[in-house]
């Protein structure tokens, strides 16, 4: 928006009351609606936030109940092979075959049970790794490798008998059998005494795919173990393998995906609330990776595992539809101030452009067509008012027209006197010399500048006072009436300078003139008011001016001169000479 365009729309604020009303009104239902949307924005995101912790609670335990059908059966399969007298007999005596025999008959039984149809077995005693798969590769030569302390990639299994849980879950990559899996690990105990560690597995991808990865718009699910390492994600990058067996800051986590530490807090005590029995599921807003989203939090008891799942409510609730309401809000807003306006048009605008037109007519001099507004309110008795104002006004007028008439040529002649010489002073001696400079432009005319300087004034001020000073003024401005014509004008050009424009005079006459001056001035002395006598004496300096030259040019030749005579010694007058172009170069100086 342009400067001009701005000042337009500022100007039609400034003059128009309906604009103002206008303006007026939009600013208070503005203000009115700041407090209505933050009211309706408020309201908006309690329900979205009230239907997104109720969906949230439902999809978490959705999710953590197709993670325990996923998984529990498993787990709970595992956990009767655990238990099987011909399995526990063989972890007492691997050395007896015939135990060893019975022991792998029963895990080859239960395999084909398992979803994966795979197991495993270590045998603690001798750490030996039993395993077969779903192919029955390894049939009659199920033992593997043997697990050691001292094999890193063993960690897992002692890490398994030292959390002194009876099952727990784990997702690694077995690097003996290259194969990755979510492994069900359950420890087989005697009495307190570690007989080994039997187990089975889930294939990590079809686990992804048939829990995690649903379709779901807006909603990420994913399951993490107690130190909140990231078990299963659909994104396989996301995924903490070994997780068993890494150092806790080496752990992918779900609180390195938290944006804020404090909401990382937050996430762990709802772990910690829902693991406890205190409710089944929690739910709150958190920022991750820079974007709001509704975290939920299930506990899944038999595994270890909680279910965390992220809902972006504002895909999952679309806020448009609260669309609607908000275009009703505004409309009704507007046919609001669109009301108002109207009716403050008809109640008040409209009676007010009577009166205003009234006191247009009032403005014009007409003081009899005056239309009266008749209410009986603030606007009726302002145009009565009004009314009887006007007829007021009509018969003051007259009077008031006589006065300032005379008052304005009182201004006007104040305004070019000198009120101590009472003769014009700089601003009227001006106007004339103007006049006469630009009169007749073709009629060639001459006529004689003089400017005139009282010798040694600031001295008589500092001997005899202002009073004396003012009394030299006075007599300076007496004594130079009587030498000019009526046609000539003398005026005070300001301090102790007097100028003079002489008409129709030739420089002989003008020489005259001068040579009269400080004669008059020289006269007699001005007597001080103790009786000391003032000698009155004068420096002038004169110049020819044509008409059609220039006021700055004729005063310039008429100052050189007044120049030239005050260094000659004062008391004398010079006249500029125009051929030689200098006072100083050609003068003629007359002593009185």
């Amino acid at each position: 928006m342009t400067r001009n365009t701005m000042r337009a729309l500022w100007n039609q604020i400034a003059t128009s009351l309906k604009t103002k009303f206008l303006v007026v009104t939009i600013c208070v239902f503005g203000l009115v609606a700041l407090p209505a949307y933050a009211a309706f924005e408020f309201l908006t995101r309690k329900t979205v936030v009230a239907l997104g912790t109720l969906f949230a609670e439902k999809q978490v335990l959705f999710d953590r109940y197709r993670g325990l059908e996923a998984l529990i059966r498993e787990v709970s399969l595992a956990e009767t092979v655990a238990r099987s007298p011909a399995v526990r007999a063989w972890a007492r005596d691997e050395a007896d075959p015939d135990k060893t025999v019975r022991g792998l008959a029963e895990l080859e039984h239960y395999r084909l049970s398992f979803h994966d149809k795979s197991y495993f077995f270590v045998v603690h005693e001798s750490g030996n790794y039993y395993f077969n798969d779903a192919d029955n590769n390894y049939n009659g030569n199920q033992l593997r490798y043997q697990v050691k302390r001292d094999n890193s990639r063993d960690g897992w299994y002692f890490k398994t008998i030292a959390a002194g849980q009876a099952c727990q879950l784990n997702v690694d990559r077995d690097d003996n059998l290259a194969v990755t899996k979510v492994w069900i690990n359950c420890v087989i105990t005697d009495q307190g005494r570690i007989l080994g560690v039997i187990g089975t597995g889930v294939d990590l991808s079809e686990f992804i795919r048939e829990v995690v990865a649903l379709p779901q718009t807006g909603i990420t699910s994913m399951f993490v173990d107690r130190a909140g390492a990231i078990q299963a994600h659909r994104d396989p990058g996301m995924v903490d393998f070994h997780s068993l067996t890494k150092d806790t800051k080496t752990k992918k986590t779900i609180f390195q995906q938290v944006d804020k530490p404090a909401e990382a807090g937050e996430l762990a005590a709802m772990m910690a609330r829902v693991s406890a029995g205190s409710r089944m599921v929690e739910s709150r807003f958190m920022n991750i990776g820079g974007r709001e989203f509704l975290v939920g939090v299930g506990y899944l008891d038999r595994l270890g595992w909680f279910n965390v799942t992220l809902m972006d409510i504002d895909a999952i609730i679309d806020r448009r539809l609260f669309t609607p309401i908000a275009l009703l809000l505004v409309f009704m807003m507007t046919a609001a101030v669109a009301l108002v306006t109207i009716l403050f048009r008809r109640v008040v605008l409209d009676r007010l452009a009577i009166v205003e037109a009234a006191a247009r007519r009032v403005e014009d001099g007409d003081f009899d067509n005056i239309v009266v507004d008749r209410g009986s309110d603030e606007i009726g008795r302002l145009s009565r008012t009004l009314s009887g104002m006007a007829h007021a006004v009509r018969d003051h007028t007259r009077i008031l027209e006589d006065l300032v008439d005379e008052r304005t040529e009182k201004l006007r002649r104040l305004a070019n006197i000198d009120l101590l010489t009472e003769i014009p002073n700089r601003r009227g001696f001006t106007q004339v010399f103007e006049q006469w400079l630009a009169r007749s432009p073709l009629v060639p005319r001459s006529a004689g500048l003089l400017l005139i300087d009282l010798d040694d004034f600031k001295d008589v001020n500092d001997a005899f006072g202002h009073l004396a000073g003012d009394r030299l003024l006075c007599e300076t401005a007496r004594r130079l009436a009587p030498l000019l014509t009526d046609r000539d004008i003398c005026a005070r050009w300001g301090g102790d300078e007097f100028v003079v424009l002489v008409e129709d005079c030739d420089q002989d006459g003008l020489r005259a003139l001068c040579a009269r001056m400080v004669a008059a001035m020289n006269a007699t002395p001005i007597r001080s008011d103790d009786g000391q006598d003032i000698a009155l004496t004068v420096s002038i300096g004169g110049c020819r001016v044509v008409s059609g030259s220039s006021i700055d040019a004729a005063f310039a030749e008429a100052d050189a001169a007044l120049y030239a005579a005050k260094r000659a010694g004062r008391n004398r007058f010079v006249l500029f000479d125009a051929d030689a172009g200098s006072a100083l170069d050609a003068v003629v100086t007359a002593k009185a």
